[in-house]
């Protein structure tokens, strides 16, 4: 065979392989953006890379926390006082995480937080619960809510990647929630109304705390 024949057919080969290569790095890449979806269903779901993708590019759009402002009014803690001690912790305990840095599989303030590890950091912080990993699993606890019927310290779920239950906060009043949202980003206040999440929400949960542990 002349030599540019092997030349031409050594390029090809290096080619493709060169390009299995890259797509297999950017699946593992995009795997690993999420810790609040299950490894099994993240390399089963045709709905997994698009709804990632949206999720993405909508956080992006609003990286900032304009709400911060709003913690501070007097009315947020009116709201405060007018709730039952155990949800009001579970909530206040979120909100001391506000800034710390996304990170996928953490669950401590030293470590970061991905959307479950800060309701289970939360959870056992407050209400002396230890929680299940993902927020499927999550959403297996506590009591089910009504969506008129929500309280600060209600845990609230999302349909982000294509399936029920993948993504979770923990709900504020007044139609705001604290969350880790995604890679890049801190634990920071959202608007329910927004119209991402609006067309997302997938119900709510009420957890109790375990005998004997006090309310902050």
């Amino acid at each position: 065979m002349p030599p540019h024949y092997l030349s031409n057919l050594f390029i090809s080969l290096k080619s493709g392989f060169m390009r299995r290569l890259f797509i297999g790095l950017a699946t593992v890449s995009t795997l690993a953006l999420t810790g609040c979806v299950t490894t099994e269903y993240a390399q089963n779901s045709d709905n997994y890379s698009d709804g990632w993708a949206a999720r993405s590019n909508q956080l992006s759009s609003t990286r900032s926390d304009p709400l911060g402002a709003y913690l501070q009014s007097r009315e947020f803690a009116y709201q405060q006082s007018a709730v039952p001690g155990e949800t009001r912790a579970l909530a206040s305990t979120a909100l001391g995480a506000l800034g710390i840095k996304y990170r996928y599989g953490g669950d401590t303030p030293s470590t970061g937080f991905d959307c479950s590890g800060l309701v289970i950091y939360a959870a056992e912080k407050s209400l002396g619960l230890k929680l299940p990993r993902s927020s499927a699993e999550i959403a297996q606890h506590g009591v089910s809510v009504n969506h008129s019927e929500l309280k600060k310290g209600d845990l609230v779920f999302f349909n982000t990647l294509g399936h029920r239950f993948s993504h979770v906060g923990i709900y504020l009043g007044d139609r705001k929630f604290v969350h880790a949202p995604r890679a890049g980003s801190v634990v920071r206040v959202e608007d329910m109304d927004m119209a991402y999440w609006k067309k997302r929400y997938n119900g709510a949960r009420r957890l109790v705390a375990t005998a004997g542990q006090s309310s902050q």
